[in-house]
């Protein structure tokens, strides 16, 4: 799976936290390096996830992943082994296995330490989440994609996109102690940045969510009326006028929205 396909969650709303900063000492840093040493004790969960999506594989996708990852243990540079990680990652998507894909992702950002890779991490595991019905495996898709988007936002805190991310995943999977988190940080983005279209975007998506049509169109509109440019909302444009009885509009959006999809 390629980065922009990945990113798809980023522009919708836009998927461990070990960044090789070990001998840095910047806040971020210190925070990143600890966040991957808490995720230490997690990996043999990665491993029995990895051994159970193998169990489904037939001979030749068995020995293709078998030769990646015999190359990604023979990788003589970081960028070798990124780039190994990301065809397994890839491969795991696209065979359905998605928390094992963000796992491979979640490696390739440890390496890469940018916030686009965390992004893409954090992204794979919200996908992850989203059509994950095991309430074991959500946990641990909502934990792992938590602690991407945190080390996303660690390294550039001024991508609001990245905020969105965390927001709309507390919406996915609201806190137990604190249901309306995804809707406090949201309304908070938008008084912080009133002319973000993403936010709209996010703001849009929670009330077609929760069925308020009318709310969805007047964000989402705004959101069009900012950016123009972002695929996504027009699809959800389309779903927002639908729900509020105007088929006219809606088919409008959806010619638009299918525009998109094919450039």
């Amino acid at each position: 799976m390629n980065k922009p396909q990945y990113l798809a969650l980023v522009a919708a709303l836009v998927v461990f936290l070990g960044l090789y900063l070990g001998f840095q000492t910047t806040p971020s840093a210190q925070k990143a390096v600890e966040r991957s040493r808490s995720l230490t004790g997690e990996s043999t969960g990665f491993e029995t996830l990895v051994e159970s999506a193998k169990a489904g594989l037939d001979a030749d996708q068995a020995a293709k992943v078998l030769d990646w990852e015999q190359q990604a243990a023979a990788a003589a540079t970081d960028s070798a082994r990124a780039s190994i990680l990301k065809e397994l990652s890839g491969f795991w998507y696209r065979q359905g296995s998605i928390p094992v894909a963000g796992g491979y992702a979640e490696q390739v950002a440890e390496i890469e330490q940018d916030d686009e890779s965390w992004s893409v991490a954090g992204a794979t595991f919200f996908n992850a989440l989203s059509a994950e019905q095991d309430p074991v495996r959500r946990e641990y898709c909502a934990n792992h994609a938590v602690k991407a988007f945190e080390s996303a936002i660690s390294l550039q805190p001024e991508r609001v996109e990245h905020q969105v991310n965390l927001a709309l995943l507390y919406a996915e999977n609201p806190p137990p102690d604190n249901p309306m988190k995804a809707v406090l940080m949201l309304r908070e983005l938008e008084s912080k940045h009133p002319e973000n279209a993403s936010v709209y975007n996010a703001l849009g998506r929670l009330a077609i969510k929760t069925g308020q049509w009318d709310r969805a169109v007047q964000r989402l509109e705004k959101a069009w009326s900012l950016d123009k440019t972002n695929p996504n909302t027009p699809c959800l444009l389309a779903k927002a006028f639908e729900g509020a009885g105007q088929g006219a509009k809606a088919a409008e959006f959806a010619a638009l929205c299918s525009a998109q999809q094919q450039k």
